[in-house]
């Protein structure tokens, strides 16, 4: 039987979001490391049911996976000691070289997402290339039926307005070319994560985005 996410994780996750300052956390902090605790099981299971279909997430190390709970503060406005959900890169972060999955869980903004995050600008230049070339296969799998039915568009933050550097502007990809991530985004509802069979639902979402992340590893093989 895999792991399900306890109620509880969301519990503690909505009365941080209520207290997020220092004295509050050190004094529930059993309360965290429970939650902790439950998320890192999930994420086991989780893994070992998406290594049916990508072999090389079976060297995840769930607990390392784990983004920590403690925001970086120095550069921002907001400053709220505590991040209000529980993240984990399943081969896929910020300026990640190659396309992966991730998982974030938070009351009423849970989400699945998959492809390449803010790659580094030779990545970038890269996966730009490959789409240019090989712009039907891209769009096959942008357009099978179950991919679109569960990710429409690619994400559209940070869009360029022209045509980078490189390539022709009448180039027919070109609307894909302006982008600068390559992700896809499923937004779940808390009945969805908290399902007894989530484990196994959540893998089969992310097996569609396989084929994706597939075609924007292929230059770096």
């Amino acid at each position: 039987m895999s792991a399900t996410l306890s109620s509880k994780t969301f519990d503690f996750l909505k009365k941080l979001t209520q207290n997020n300052n220092r004295e509050w956390f050190t004094e529930n902090k059993g309360l965290y490391t429970d939650s902790q605790e439950n998320v890192i099981n999930f994420l086991e299971d989780l893994i070992k049911e998406m290594g049916g279909f990508d072999e090389e997430l079976s060297k995840i190390d769930a607990k390392k996976s784990l983004f920590r709970i403690y925001r970086d503060t120095r550069f921002s406005k907001d400053k709220s000691p505590y991040k209000t959900n529980f993240g984990a890169s399943l081969g896929m972060g910020k300026g990640s070289q190659k396309g992966g999955y991730y998982l974030h869980l938070e009351p009423k903004k849970s989400f699945l997402a998959g492809g390449i995050y803010m790659p580094e600008s030779s990545v970038l230049k890269e996966v730009r290339k490959e789409i240019s070339l090989y712009g039907e296969d891209f769009l096959k799998i942008l357009n099978q039926k179950d991919f679109k039915k569960h990710f429409p568009e690619l994400d559209q933050d940070d869009k360029l307005k022209k045509v980078p550097q490189g390539f022709e502007k009448e180039d027919p990809m070109a609307e894909y070319l302006k982008l600068k991530n390559f992700i896809v985004v499923y937004n779940l509802k808390d009945e969805e994560i908290l399902d007894k069979n989530a484990v196994k639902n959540l893998a089969k979402i992310f097996k569609l985005m396989k084929p994706l992340n597939d075609f924007l590893n292929a230059p770096f093989l």
